[in-house]
């Protein structure tokens, strides 16, 4: 084992070791080496780099890394989001960068159920996309232990967003955002995005690649033909991310391709995918096109159920994310500036985790359904109904005084289901920046004597204004049909109004 010295670029006093056992891990452009404590890595690039390119190097680690480091949340993006390059070294006339090493959570600990192919190897988003890899017949799928349930991929989702709306709010564009640059954990529901080192600075650092296959941009496809200086050729940018951003969720949440149908554009397969990518892309679950669903039997039988858009339509996610990916691949498909920004898909996101109910089968692949505004919930996965009834809370907000507007935004109750601070008051906002303080349930929900309650944990203000009476902390109040409940009697407190169904 060689232990090889290099030097920091932007700090020339500043070094930097690497193990070189002639074997380095090989990526697409780099070869990769572990440090001999294994905390970061020396990623080396196998070509030279021109200036522009050392350049970007430079900026993306000691003008972008900054940026991040001083402000609000460094922590939750650089140890949980990112893996965000810290230097830029030499070596023998080659660039390379500093990398932290991934954590060990994104390494699969588990071989398959009938085999040892895949332990010690990274978790890569692709491996939990692909509806195959989860298939308990298919020769080679990630084991069950490691798979996670629905709600997993909500909050992986949430902090892929989050990393998305970050880079976007500095200026940046992540150029090539698809599961091979992410890495996910479904059982710590984490997302990490890795390969950072192509990020595309408008006006100075344009993209180098137009994107990985499934992920790149209509509009990036429909010109691709062209010279890249042609005015009419679109290259990869802050709106293509808003392309990319929600085919990932829609991979991750029901393991298929929103645009890979069963229409056919052209008998030549490569104009076909070209067509159906780029200038003749249709969303498969289009509200009134359905041009392009998927014959479900063209399909693998590894593809089942989730192929199955009559199964498992989209509708399933619940009437926020609907919209949302009604305007990303509906409306925004071929108009790029109609695409709903990170911070959107954030919030339906969070509200769509307020919908959810743990299924009622043990054995359900996917523990957990979005409940559909329906008299008698069932899940879509298993079929199961949901058993007893089901309490409902509709938030609403002041509009003026004495005046109370629905809020747009609900909570479903189960069985120990958490109240929190940005439940009960409008003012504070769940996002990465949440005090710590305000991450503590200040309520909780239970089935209790046959009856729902709500305990008050720390709310000071809560009343039931049905009977006209104080909800002290440590006391709590039963959950009836139409009962009113002001949360908090401040200006952005909330008002809840009771559901019960499925009587």
């Amino acid at each position: 084992m060689n232990i090889v010295t290099v030097w920091s670029v932007n700090d020339p006093n500043k070094t930097y070791q690497f193990n070189d056992n002639g074997e380095p891990m090989r990526g697409g452009l780099k070869d990769v080496y572990f440090s001999p404590d294994k905390s970061y890595v020396v990623a080396l690039f196998r070509d030279k780099l021109d200036d522009n390119q050392k350049e970007r190097l430079k900026r993306i680690t000691n003008y972008y890394l900054p940026q991040i480091q001083n402000k609000e949340a460094a922590d939750y993006f650089l140890e949980d989001v990112f893996r965000w390059p810290t230097d830029v070294v030499e070596h023998k006339g080659l660039t390379g960068i500093i990398v932290p090493a991934y954590k060990g959570k994104f390494f699969f600990k588990q071989g398959h159920e009938t085999g040892e192919l895949i332990k010690g190897k990274e978790k890569n988003g692709k491996w939990f996309a692909a509806a195959k890899f989860r298939n308990e017949h298919f020769p080679l799928r990630v084991a069950k232990a490691e798979l996670g349930n629905w709600l997993s991929y909500f909050q992986i989702c949430i902090n892929l967003v989050r990393g998305v709306k970050k880079l976007h709010a500095m200026g940046l564009a992540h150029s090539d955002l698809s599961y091979n640059n992410i890495l996910i954990d479904p059982i710590e529901k984490s997302a990490c995005m890795i390969d950072l080192d192509g990020l595309v600075v408008p006006g100075l650092f344009p993209a180098e690649v137009i994107g990985t296959a499934e992920f790149i941009a209509p509009e990036v496809l429909a010109t691709k033909h062209l010279n890249k200086n042609d005015p009419n050729r679109i290259l990869p940018s802050r709106l293509t991310d808003l392309h990319a951003l929600p085919v990932l969720i829609y991979m991750f949440l029901l393991h298929r391709h929103p645009l890979k149908g069963g229409k056919i554009h052209n008998l030549d397969t490569e104009m076909d995918d070209l067509l159906s990518m780029g200038k003749g892309a249709l969303f498969i679950e289009h509200p009134t096109d359905h041009s392009n669903r998927p014959k479900v039997n063209r399909f693998s039988k590894w593809d089942l159920p989730w192929s199955d858009t009559h199964k498992l339509p989209y509708t399933i996610m619940g009437p926020y994310l609907t919209e949302m990916f009604n305007r990303a691949f509906v409306d925004g498909l071929h108009h790029p500036l109609e695409r709903p920004p990170a911070e959107n898909w954030e919030q339906a996101l969070l509200k769509t985790v307020d919908l959810m109910q743990p299924c009622a089968n043990p054995s359900c692949s996917q523990g957990w359904y979005v409940f559909d505004n329906s008299t008698l919930p069932k899940c879509p996965f298993c079929d199961t109904k949901h058993i007893g009834t089901l309490p409902i809370l509709d938030f609403y907000y002041e509009f003026s005084p004495a005046v109370w507007k629905l809020d747009n935004s609900r909570l479903m109750v189960y069985h120990n289901q958490y109240l929190f601070k940005w439940h009960v008051d409008r003012n504070v906002v769940r996002n990465e920046r949440l005090d710590s303080k305000d991450k503590t349930p200040v309520g909780y929900f239970t089935f209790y004597e046959g009856k729902w309650v709500l305990v008050n944990q720390k709310l000071t203000s809560l009343k039931d204004l049905t009977e006209g009476k104080e909800i002290p902390i440590n006391t709590m109040v039963e959950l009836t049909d139409g009962k009113k409940l002001l949360l908090s009697n401040e200006g952005s407190g909330r008002l809840v109004v009771v559901t019960i169904t499925n009587n």
